[in-house]
This record gives C-alpha cells, structure tokens and sequence, in this order.
C-alpha cells in the first residue's frame, strides 16, 4: 500500500473508532513491541450475522495467526455484547 493510501486507511479507522462505528486493533508482540497484525471489527454486511471481525498477521508470524483468532473470538464473545460474529475458522 503506498504510503498517502495507508495514512487516509489509517485515517478511516482512527475516525470509525471516535465514531464507534467500527474498531480497529493493532496487535503487538509484547516482547519485542513489534506489529505483527491488526483485527477489524465492524458491523455486519449481512443479515445472516450482526458482528464482522476480521484479522491478520505478518508472513514472519503466520504461527500466530490461530492463537490470535481463538483469542479474539474468547474476548469478543466472551467481553462484548456483538451478537453473532462472522469471524472465519482457521
């Protein structure tokens, strides 16, 4: 992503989160204090499920992409009041 097109993505989040249309988080390695991924989640698109949540984490840490998603979906169900989340298994 070029730089002006990642500050206005960053921009777009920042003011969702104010908003509280949406939350986007940055997931840091509390080692190193390195980003390795972030986690979206945001109304759903469908009406099969109201909660859409979305993650990801760099090519060098693809180990933690299942520890995070079973993370996220205890915090989300277990901490928010989302309803029904669309979150793909891995």
């Amino acid at each position: 992503m070029a730089l002006d097109a990642n500050l206005a993505d960053l921009q777009r989040h920042a003011d969702d989160f104010a908003q509280r249309r949406g939350f986007t988080y940055t997931v840091i390695e509390t080692a190193s204090g390195e980003v390795i991924g972030c986690v979206y989640i945001y109304p759903s698109r469908s009406d099969d499920h109201d909660t859409d949540v979305r993650s990801w984490v760099r090519a060098d840490r693809a180990e933690m992409d299942t520890p995070l998603h079973a993370a996220v979906t205890t915090w989300l169900s277990t901490n928010w009041p989302l309803g029904t989340l669309n979150y793909q298994p891995r």
